[in-house]
């Protein structure tokens, strides 16, 4: 990882957490649009690369609008805890609390997101980008991590975290 990823990364989590870049005039969106435009302009992304990320995150946008349309109401407690752990095995775990922020009305909504959000990781490689460095840098290192042999561990402990603690949650709602 190079020195203008990690400080793009760095300034880009800061706006996100801020609400936005005040001192670049950027909101969110902004802060995330600069980011990718500095790491496909320095090399360090490609143009494949953040076209196909951008396409997951405006497909999953795009699912959740369906979601809402169809009457699903994305306010629920159950459904602010199930749907990151879905969402964010196909757009990683940041853009998928990202996408859900807008329906995040409930009084415990920042619990049931973080929650969903934080054992969604371990489902599939793609649930964290944490997950996806790790098996990068393993690779390079000649250690093979693929995703069948991540999700045969990663799906019997989502499946089990997701259900203590969801049994957790609705007991401390009830």
């Amino acid at each position: 990882m190079t020195a203008t990823v990690i400080i793009v990364f760095a300034l880009v989590y800061l706006g996100m957490i801020l609400g936005g870049l005040p001192f670049f005039q950027l909101d969110r969106t902004g802060v995330a649009l600069l980011g990718a435009i500095v790491l496909v302009a320095s090399g360090d992304l490609s143009l494949e690369e953040a076209v196909r990320a951008f396409q997951n995150t405006v497909l999953a946008a795009e699912g959740m609008a369906m979601l809402a349309g169809a009457g699903v109401r994305l306010e629920e407690p159950a459904t602010l805890f199930v749907s990151p752990v879905i969402l964010s095995n196909v757009v990683s775990n940041v853009p998928a609390v990202m996408l859900l922020l807008p329906a995040a009305t409930h009084p415990m909504a920042g619990t049931l997101l973080a929650q969903g959000a934080t054992l969604a990781r371990h489902l599939f490689i793609v649930g964290s980008i944490a997950s996806i460095i790790v098996v990068d840098v393993a690779g390079r290192r000649g250690v093979r991590i693929d995703w069948r042999r991540h999700a045969g561990v990663g799906i019997p402990v989502t499946l089990a975290s997701v259900g203590i603690t969801g049994a957790c949650l609705a007991l401390r709602m009830a």
